[in-house]
């Protein structure tokens, strides 16, 4: 079968650059869904983007469709056929539709019945038939929250579309997409080369934009060629460049041939918390900041453009203009700032809500400073530092800094705390108390700073679930479920020893005049737990490992982490599954049992299997009960395993409702013994 190279583009006004990524991948994954849905072989598949297109190419993609044999079910025998055997008409009408006579009708038996049924080949049809729909239906797929329609057509896009190119090959595809006929002229850069650019054919698509239109429509090279011209500008100056992946990506989706050049700004700036300006270069201007050796801000940056002028000095020096007056409005609201200290700023947070139900930020501040001190003491850190930096965390709030650049809290809070001479525990608390900000982000590891952060992340669950506001599907305003798997990230990582359910209950004291729900505690460590789950099912945990710890309720996540790695190395060993197997069933007995008592009668051992269980108990509990003391889960269960030879005896030659009660009890006794010893870390029941 003959195949051709494919090029689909659709050009339009400039996308939104936070968007292009997402809308170039979903549309590649939409068409080679239907490309596979429609039986259309092809060798592999690529997009590109640009501020103005979106455009797929398929290599060696089949001309035709293969021709397949399809099966089409008709009415049952009996619906099919009259009293006399004569087809009826529904089954005329059904052979003739599928051009067949009844006797060429095959017969399909089912469990349901007979039915008429024929084989018959559906031709392939031609690629480019299918072609126009399959782009039109991707287009539709895209996820773009608001569309808009333009000028008088009634059509509906993210953004005006103006050229449509289908080509197959060097053979253009007639149709129209959006209200624009397929074409081969499409347009090139705004301002460099060829405004118009007539395509000869899909293979030639790359080059020709890129020769004749000035566009390098692959958007990796783009971003490759970014990262080089920036890294080259700030090796030019000693320095290292802030390559953030979100502002390359973002700056990759708004040049459609990336110059990237140096300007500067006027080193009085550079007084001002680096964090403030780069927050205005990149945020406001995507900018890139450059740093020395030590990481303080250089008073230079890169910038992109998307023209390349031979006297670039009117460019340079325009880009410099423009970043000035964000730069003064940072010197100047710093400047304010300082005028104060950072804690005079704290009443002020009396007039800001929170929530409404919960009150000020005052309030909650007041809240997290009581909860913080409790943390400190309860991990043995200092408890008048983290009650100072739980005070002053919020106090940049109402700063002019962070009012006018809310991605400076904390940072700027930071800063203040030590300018004023706060201790350097203090001042990074602050900072700290929002971390882990994303996925991976680091999290604080001293004492005074993990104990805010923590008072932050559960004075903010405890509130916010005790008004029952609780996440619903992928709201989540309040960033509860970030909070939890903070909190879980920066105790388990920590290894820090601490009854999270106290600290829990404590926080609901501290809240309880605000409080609706009567059971807010339980609420939040069952959405603790939960998150628990996730946070080990990424690591590869199966949920089998959590369920099982989670059956004992341990208090200490630290303990539970040890109890569920424990678990998971006892589930490898050849024991495991007889001994899991045993305890399940010594939980079915025990359900039942009316006595469930512990004490055993030597006296009443009658088989030799029940004595050797109970000779094997009292060897293996003493050793286990060390291990589980000294909170060797991994040793304890290993040991355990040591009994499963005593207790497959047991079980196979134990009557343990024996007739004379006495005996059965004792007996009852020696399960409840194993039980109480195996469930000590876990129920290994559910493992299997």
């Amino acid at each position: 079968m003959t195949a051709k190279n494919l090029l689909l583009e659709l050009g339009t006004e400039e996308l939104p650059p936070k968007s292009l990524l997402t809308l170039a991948q979903s549309l590649h994954d939409s068409f080679v869904k239907q490309l596979n849905d429609q039986g259309l072989s092809f060798v592999s598949s690529k997009w590109y983007a640009t501020p103005r297109r979106l455009a797929l190419f398929i290599e060696s993609l089949d001309e035709v469709q293969k021709d397949r044999e399809i099966e089409i079910k008709g009415p049952a025998v009996k619906a099919a056929f009259d009293a006399d055997g004569n087809p009826t008409k529904a089954a005329l009408g059904w052979a003739s539709a599928n051009g067949i006579t009844i006797d060429q009708a095959e017969r399909l038996s089912t469990p349901k019945g007979e039915w008429l049924y024929v084989k018959t080949v559906k031709k392939g049809n031609t690629t480019v038939s299918l072609v126009p729909d399959m782009f039109r239906t991707a287009l539709k797929s895209l996820p773009i929250p608001r569309l808009m329609h333009w000028g008088d057509k009634k059509e509906e896009f993210v953004r005006p579309v103006h050229t449509l190119c289908m080509l197959f090959g060097s053979d253009l595809i007639e149709g129209s997409i959006l209200g624009v006929n397929s074409s081969k002229t499409i347009n090139g850069h705004r301002f460099l080369g060829k405004q118009q650019v007539t395509i000869n054919s899909a293979d030639t698509y790359v080059e020709q934009l890129r020769n004749e239109g000035a566009v390098v429509a692959d958007y990796q090279e783009r971003k490759a060629s970014i990262i080089k011209q920036v890294t080259d500008i700030a090796n030019s100056v000693n320095g290292v460049a802030d390559l953030d992946d979100d502002l390359v990506n973002e700056v990759t989706s708004i040049v459609e041939e990336p110059h990237i050049f140096k300007a500067t700004f006027e080193e009085r700036f550079l007084k001002v918390p680096a964090e403030a300006l780069v927050y205005t270069m990149k945020g406001d201007q995507k900018y890139f900041p450059i740093y020395d050796k030590d990481k303080k801000l250089l008073p230079a940056f890169a910038f992109a453009s998307n023209i390349n002028p031979a006297d670039t000095t009117s460019l340079i020096s325009g880009n410099e203009r423009v970043v000035r007056p964000r730069l003064s409005d940072a010197e100047f609201f710093f400047n304010t700032d300082r005028k104060q200290s950072l804690e005079s700023f704290f009443s002020r947070l009396e007039t800001i809500v929170y929530q409404k139900d919960i009150g000020t930020i005052a309030y909650r501040s007041n809240c997290v400073e009581e909860l913080a001190r409790y943390i400190a003491k309860a991990i043995g850190a200092d408890e008048s530092k983290a009650a100072r930096a739980a005070h002053l965390a919020k106090c940049d709030l109402a700063s002019t800094m962070v009012t006018e650049f809310t991605d400076t809290q904390g940072v700027m809070g930071m800063h203040y705390a030590e300018l004023d001479g706060e201790d350097k525990d203090v001042s990074d608390a602050i900072f700290e108390q929002y971390w882990p900000r994303f996925s991976g982000d680091a999290i604080p590891t001293k004492g005074v700073q993990i104990s805010l952060s923590l008072a932050e992340k559960i004075i903010t669950l405890v509130g916010i679930f005790g008004i029952n506001m609780l996440p619903k599907g992928d709201k989540d305003p309040f960033g509860l479920r970030r909070a939890a798997i903070g909190l879980l990230r920066i105790i388990l990582e920590n290894s820090i020893s601490i009854n999270f359910v106290d600290v829990i209950e404590k926080a609901c004291e501290i809240l309880k005049d605000k409080l609706k729900l009567a059971d807010t505690k339980d609420q939040v460590v069952s959405f603790i737990y939960n998150r628990l789950k996730a946070y080990y099912q990424d690591q590869g945990i199966e949920a089998s490992l959590f369920l099982a710890v989670l059956s004992t309720a341990p208090q200490d996540l630290v303990d539970f982490d040890k109890r569920v790695k424990a678990v998971k190395s006892f589930k490898a060993l050849p024991e495991a599954e007889n001994l899991a197997s045993a305890y399940k069933r010594v939980n079915n007995i025990l359900s039942k049992a009316e006595s469930k008592d512990s004490t055993i009668n030597a006296s009443l051992l009658q088989e030799d299997a029940e004595k050797a269980l109970v000779a094997a108990l009292n060897e293996v509990t003493p050793k286990v009960n060390a291990l589980y003391d000294s909170g060797d889960y991994n040793k304890a269960l290993a040991t355990l395993s040591e009994l499963k030879v005593s207790v497959d005896n047991f079980f196979d030659k134990v009557m343990v409702n024996a007739d004379d009660l006495a005996i059965k009890n004792n007996r009852i006794a020696i399960l409840v013994n194993l039980h109480d010893l195996i469930g000590k870390t876990a129920d290994i029941s559910v493992l299997y």
